[in-house]
């Protein structure tokens, strides 16, 4: 009888073995990681569309400043082209900077290198926007290139009063290389 009581013991005995329970935290493990991993792309890609958003906004800046160009006669419209077409907008992609003193627009020859664009996401410590301690976003990861072209007419004319503007941002958060593409048209009257 006790041999049977003992033989019984032994069976109520249940438990994990170690190679199970080295098996349960490798399957833990695994899924713990992998939360990690998809937290961190989900952190760039929350900063990449704050990235997505600027390039957004400076490039309908710069299709805003040159129709203002334009509606104020500050620029004629043959002035309104690309460098190589005979105008004053630089043909290749330029990095963000402030706009000349002269005209006023982005992606000119006059543009201010000294200043280069930065975002101000908030004041500083002494809790006051627009003084020197804000907190900023440099720009400088990021380019513009503006290029305007003719339009052509269903029998493949140029039509004269009537050119397309497209704005490419080109940028880099992370590791992930971006493009951010604006097209609009602009008419020789205001």
């Amino acid at each position: 009888m006790t041999q049977e009581l003992h033989s019984l013991r032994r069976n109520n005995q249940q438990g994990f073995s170690l190679m199970e329970a080295m098996i349960a935290v490798l399957v833990l493990s695994f899924g713990i990681l992998s939360l990690a991993a998809v937290f961190a792309q989900g952190l760039l890609f929350s900063q990449a569309s704050q990235f997505d958003y600027i390039a957004q906004k400076k490039s309908e800046e710069a299709v805003e400043s040159i129709f203002n160009a334009r509606n104020t006669q500050a620029t004629s419209w043959t002035q309104i082209q690309n460098v190589s077409a005979g105008g004053i907008f630089l043909d290749a992609a330029q990095p963000l900077l402030a706009p000349g003193v002269t005209n006023g627009l982005v992606g000119t020859a006059n543009d201010d290198a000294a200043h280069p664009d930065s975002v101000i996401v908030g004041p500083g410590p002494d809790g006051i926007l627009g003084t020197a301690d804000d907190v900023l976003i440099p720009l400088s990861n990021m380019q513009r290139t503006i290029v305007i072209a003719p339009v052509f007419d269903a029998a493949g004319n140029i039509e004269p009063n009537v050119r397309t503007i497209t704005v490419t941002m080109t940028y880099k958060v992370g590791r992930l290389n971006r493009t951010y593409t604006l097209v609009s048209y602009i008419s020789a009257f205001s």
